[in-house]
């Protein structure tokens, strides 16, 4: 079994010594430090298991270099020992990321016994940072997570298309991952040494989109004060990913169906064709079929485009990924912004797996890096999550977002939280919620009794 380094830090050398004879009896490789700052020469210089950290030392004390060493990412576990030891202190140190805090005098099997929980406790951290990795190679292409059967058919369908140079048209919601998609398939394709460039057709006004897509000489209109390359050109020998191509001029998708014709573009004011060498994808969150048929895309450009679909299912349609995105997020934010998130109760994720998601994954990753930073604890409760996700506003609109298709059902959700937003804005005075609801006082009685309402509750 491999030995353990350990880094004995103490401005008492007897300290040190005994320390030393005691580790290296039960088979620890041990190094010595008599100040925090050769302490951190030996941390840079060796890759060390455990830290044994006196809190007070002459210089740069105990607390001091376990900041630092924090700040520069070693995975040490650290330990702190003091002779001085009292509440405030332990507390500070284990908010600071040490494992453990031990008062001086001990006795040998103290220091052993903190050792010994520390290293179980470091094999469970990385078999779980293993289980994990396992996960997403099983359950993830590229940043894209799902294990759902439509997700991982996805993957499949992915794998088998990337390199082919045919155009590819992704459907889906807004917030399911479409530009995710598209790199996905880049990189995984031939093309990923090129450039791979993202252009939102939706987002672009109208009169510069064709001087964004296929570039411009200078002077080719009043504000082209020099020459410009286009998106097609910049994407040479890689992928051009069009966002929203539902969304393009009847003379840009004349333009665009030229170079998927051709293989050629000509910057506006110039007559001379440029060969370039693009993979189309395109993606719409638009029904392009009907768009056709009522005359507002082309026809002859919908095929062109259309020769490999691929529909991203919305995330209410796959709610049993919703527990490995989460891991996914904690593990990014947790990371982004030095936090120690470690997991969510168990009603607040009922609440996640209730809630229909209308932004999809985007929403989802919203939610929870908010609820991160808002969290007092070290798992996120439900009510550090928003109050749509609690169901505490407008249910009927969870029961259109939902599977229910009936409009009888989701107007009788609707009624009954008009009435109770009602009472609760009269305290419970029937004659003037009536008159708000602009019904009867005896329809509402009825319906308070309908729909079991208890006014005095509300």
């Amino acid at each position: 079994m491999e030995e353990k380094k350990v880094l004995v830090v103490d401005d008492e050398e007897s300290m040190r010594h005994m320390l030393s004879l005691i580790l290296k009896r039960e088979g620890y490789e041990v190094l010595t430090a008599g100040d925090g700052k050769e302490a951190l020469v030996l941390a840079e210089a060796h890759l060390f298991d455990f830290v044994l950290l006196d809190v007070v030392m002459p210089g740069m004390d105990g607390l001091e270099v376990l900041k630092t060493l924090k700040e520069r990412k070693m995975e040490a576990t650290v330990i702190m020992m003091s002779a001085y030891g009292n509440l405030d202190t332990a507390v500070e140190a284990m908010k600071g990321g040490a494992y453990d805090y031990i008062s001086k005098p001990f006795k040998p099997d103290e220091i052993l016994l903190a050792l010994r929980k520390a290293e179980e406790r470091e094999n469970l951290r990385k078999e779980n940072v293993r289980l994990r990795q396992e996960v997403y190679r099983d359950f993830s292409f590229g940043n894209i997570i799902g294990k759902s059967p439509r997700m991982l058919q996805l993957f499949e369908t992915i794998k088998k298309i990337s390199d082919y140079k045919a155009s590819v048209l992704l459907f889906g919601e807004s917030g399911t991952g479409k530009e995710m998609v598209a790199r996905a398939l880049h990189y995984n394709s031939s093309r990923a040494p090129g450039p791979f460039v993202a252009v939102n057709c939706g987002a672009i006004p109208e009169t510069l989109l064709e001087s964004e897509l296929f570039g411009h000489e200078r002077g080719a209109y009043t504000d082209a004060k020099k020459e410009k390359r286009g998106s097609f050109e910049m994407a040479h020998q890689g992928t051009l990913f069009l966002d929203e191509i539902g969304e393009t001029s009847p003379s840009a998708q004349v333009k665009l169906l030229r170079v998927l014709q051709e293989g050629e573009v000509k910057r506006l004011g110039s007559e001379q064709p440029l060969f370039v060498d693009v993979r189309i994808i395109a993606a719409t969150i638009k029904d392009l079929a009907r768009s056709v048929a009522e005359g507002k895309f082309r026809e002859d450009l919908f095929y062109r485009l259309n020769v490999l679909p691929l529909h991203l299912p919305p995330l209410r349609e796959r709610k049993e990924d919703i527990p490995l995105l989460v891991e996914h997020f904690f593990q990014k934010y947790n990371e982004q912004h030095r936090l120690n998130i470690r997991g969510v109760t168990e009603n607040a994720m009922a609440r996640l797996l209730e809630y229909p998601w209308p932004g999809n994954v985007r929403e989802l990753e919203n939610t929870l890096e908010r609820a991160m930073i808002l969290t007092q604890g070290d798992k996120i409760e439900s009510d550090s999550l928003p109050s749509e996700v609690l169901g505490e506003r407008a249910p009927w609109k969870r029961e259109i977002w939902g599977e229910e298709l009936s409009i009888k059902k989701a107007s009788r959700v609707m009624e009954e939280e008009l009435i109770r937003r009602a009472l609760k804005k009269t305290k419970g005075n029937r004659s003037q919620a009536a008159r708000l609801l602009e019904i009867s006082h005896p329809a509402l009685l009825s319906k308070i009794k309908e729909y079991g309402i208890n006014a005095n509750d509300i």
